[in-house]
């Protein structure tokens, strides 16, 4: 028989095809790595989950022993044992396969699927597709190639004149919908970093800020998002009782960006001042804008505006709860 030791250790499958090939879902291949250590797959450059045949065949093994009557927490540990001896376990034969079943859909194809049923106001495949990401992606994958390629393609059209104005704010009011039930599924964890977040004076768009709070509270940090349209005198005076850690406004618009260049002034009479951060398409747009903001500047993207609030905030104390059933839910 053929061990797991001799299957290629090559990255090649998305936890979607893994799912497909060993009849495990996504929620749980993820609460084994995170749990129990069972795999460590590897990152892509867009950081999707890649996992081997070897990966694959140890999902087999491990399934194979629950089938057994075996906890997961033990077959981990056998399987650690083994493998700390140099041996590995026979390969199990069988399971779902990819070549029998048809091929995963990319994040770019479900993009596609959401804009079409969006553009048709069919709330309930809109919330299916959701769903579906929710199952097989990364929170930020979901954002960045799923919900904002869609968002993107419908304000197009609208600028085109294919659409009206009612599909351009029934697709912005379902996203916005999914990103605050998703808000709310993770924890309000009041011990942790705590970020201030919402939208310039002026700013009518809130997505963006949306998509960045979930992405932190995702992560453990206290995210309190305020909306769109901050005044900044209000904000400040907030943050004097509140006392944030780091505050991040987000500008769509010229305009908008312009009203933030005194508060980095104002924030900075404050004890403790909080770090000032800022983001969004205006500063995409116009990088010179950066140059008269004063504050930090978060990135072009999602990914960067999250690595850049990360690294200069503590890590929050503890894993988050990922709220998986609720975050199923909210799709």
């Amino acid at each position: 028989m053929t061990t797991i030791a001799e299957f290629s250790d090559q990255p090649r499958y998305t936890i979607k095809n893994v799912s497909a090939m060993t009849g495990i879902q996504p929620v749980t291949l993820r609460a084994w790595e995170r749990r129990y250590e069972a795999l460590s797959p590897s990152r892509s450059g867009n950081r999707y989950r890649l996992y081997s045949d070897r990966d694959v065949a140890v999902l087999r093994w491990l399934n194979s022993r629950l089938q057994g009557g075996v906890s997961i927490s033990t077959a981990v540990r056998e399987l650690r044992q083994m493998t700390e001896q140099g041996q590995w376990p026979e390969a199990v034969a069988g399971g779902p396969s990819l070549s029998g079943g048809r091929a995963a859909a990319t994040p770019a194809q479900i993009s596609r699927q959401l804009y079409q049923a969006l553009l048709r106001y069919d709330e309930v495949e809109a919330a299916n597709l959701v769903r579906q990401s929710l199952a097989s992606l990364e929170l930020i994958t979901i954002m960045q190639e799923v919900l904002t390629p869609a968002l993107v393609q419908i304000g197009e059209a609208w600028y085109r004149g294919e659409i009206g104005i009612t599909a351009e704010h029934y697709a912005s009011a379902f996203v916005r919908g999914r990103l605050l039930a998703l808000l709310q599924a993770y924890p309000f964890r009041k011990g942790a970093p705590y970020i201030m977040l919402g939208g310039g004076p002026t700013e009518q768009h809130e997505i963006g800020a949306l998509m960045i709070s979930v992405l932190l509270r995702s992560q453990g940090y206290h995210v309190e998002f305020l909306g769109p349209d901050l005044p900044l005198d209000d904000m400040v005076e907030h943050a004097r009782y509140e006392k944030p850690q780091m505050i991040i406004l987000t500008a769509t618009t010229r305009e908008t960006a312009l009203n933030l260049e005194r508060m980095q002034e104002k924030l900075s009479r404050l004890r403790p001042a909080p770090i000032f951060g800022y983001g969004g398409f205006a500063f995409v747009y116009d990088p010179a804008l950066r140059k008269r903001v004063p504050g930090i500047f978060l990135g072009e993207t999602l990914a960067a505006a999250i690595e850049k609030t990360t690294s200069l905030l503590p890590p929050p104390a503890g894993k988050p709860a990922r709220a998986a059933k609720l975050v199923r839910q909210a799709g």
